[in-house]
């Protein structure tokens, strides 16, 4: 029986470790590589030679979508497979754009993502069904790239001028682009375009 080998990418260090240790019992998987950050993936990946990458989407230094497209164009053979604490359909629908295998909800037993991580690499796709039930109804996104990065760094509470300095935009262009993004949402404010956005998984 040939070996998986997998790379699990996870920045809470108890979960990753239970993770790597329930994966490590079953008999055709070996975790070769573990990181804490998204921005780490695509190094540990090559230097590992890795069959499939588990990554979580919310890690510090890059998302684990992110990851996913930066593994994507780089490195085509290696299978993703997205887990998320969050369900939220929006994450779905961008992890697949991202070009991610699988796309599974973080309490799913340990069992079920050995499965996945076997089926992506006979070329299968595996999105948890309530997950994929939900996108569908949701939607896309309404949001243009842009509206999405404005929204995101207003997330933290930055005035029209931080968000312009740190986007390289003028003030007037901030303002058009978060008033864009509050009409289309419905949100009767910036603060509240950000959560509804957040809750949906398009930021």
């Amino acid at each position: 029986m040939s070996m998986i080998r997998l790379l699990l990418a996870e920045d809470q260090s108890m979960v990753r470790e239970a993770l790597a240790a329930l994966l490590g019992l079953e008999p055709d998987i070996e975790v070769v590589a573990q990181v804490a950050r998204g921005d780490e993936v695509l190094a540990a990946a090559r230097e590992h030679g890795i069959d499939v990458a588990l990554l979580d989407i919310e890690m510090p230094g890059m998302t684990g979508i992110d990851a996913t497209a930066q593994l994507r164009d780089a490195l085509p053979d290696v299978k993703v497979v997205v887990v998320t604490t969050f369900g939220r359909p929006g994450y779905l629908r961008r992890a697949m754009e991202s070009g991610a295998d699988a796309f599974l909800v973080k309490d799913a037993p340990a069992s079920q993502l050995a499965e996945a991580v076997r089926k992506v690499l006979a070329g299968e796709r595996v999105i948890d069904p309530g997950l994929a039930a939900a996108a569908l109804a949701d939607g896309a996104s309404p949001l243009t790239e842009r509206e999405r990065e404005v929204l995101r760094t207003a997330a933290d509470g930055s005035t029209n001028a931080e968000i312009a300095a740190a986007l390289h935009l003028s003030q007037g262009t901030v303002r058009n682009y978060l008033s864009m993004a509050i009409q289309k949402m419905a949100a009767r404010n910036r603060a509240e375009a950000v959560r509804m956005a957040r809750e949906k998984g398009w930021l």
